[in-house]
């Protein structure tokens, strides 16, 4: 069990586990797993850690699925190497508790999942980004954490949309990766891989 990294002592709790930087909160209320759109380019046009919001130090981790790498970029801030481990411990996307994506709250909803009626509070209008609705009840993907020296953290920019980074660029130098889950797989799939691995410890 990791404890909560030094970075992270100041940061407020939810259930007993850190609110990442990142989180959208709504009402006083961490939405784990909901990214707030404004701490995001934040995070990503100065550098910061999504979970500490502190700057990135010489080496920084970038979370990558599939789907990330053929579009090139990373759509999460980096994370510090400290912050990682207590993250991919404690994210059930990322320690495969989760085997699916969540649904994607309807449309008329907050981006949080709880309706919001009240015309003088401050959270985002938005649905959620065209990713999540697309992976809203598939199976959770592959995901790699890739470290990069922070010196080649460079931002892939839209060229319609100059102001919203897409994320952070994949085409560097990688220095290690490090599978934190694999994908979850369909019962005929998981099936045929528990033969597989009947047969192969049994010769």
């Amino acid at each position: 069990m990791h404890a909560i990294p030094e970075r992270c002592a100041r940061r407020p709790l939810a259930g007993g586990l850190v609110v990442p930087y990142v989180t959208l909160i709504h009402d006083g209320h961490a939405a784990f797993g909901v990214l707030d759109a404004d701490k995001t380019i934040n995070a990503f046009r100065r550098r910061l850690c999504q979970i500490c919001e502190q700057p990135l130090d010489e080496r920084s981790f970038l979370l990558v699925r599939p789907a990330d790498m053929r579009k090139g970029c990373s759509p999460e801030p980096a994370l510090h190497p400290e912050c990682l481990p207590y993250t991919a411990e404690h994210c059930p996307m990322l320690n495969g508790s989760r085997t699916h994506y969540r649904r994607s709250p309807v449309l008329t909803s907050h981006p949080a999942g709880r309706p919001c009626t009240d015309p003088t509070c401050p959270c985002p209008p938005l649905p959620p980004d065209e990713g999540h609705t697309a992976r809203g009840g598939s199976r959770a993907d592959r995901y790699e954490a890739w470290v990069i020296h922070t010196r080649n953290y460079r931002l892939v920019l839209p060229p319609n949309r100059q102001d919203m980074p897409s994320g952070i660029s994949l085409d560097v130098p990688v220095l290690r990766k490090r599978v934190l889950r694999t994908a979850t797989l369909s019962p005929e799939a998981q099936h045929l891989m528990d033969l597989w691995n009947a047969l192969t410890n049994g010769s």
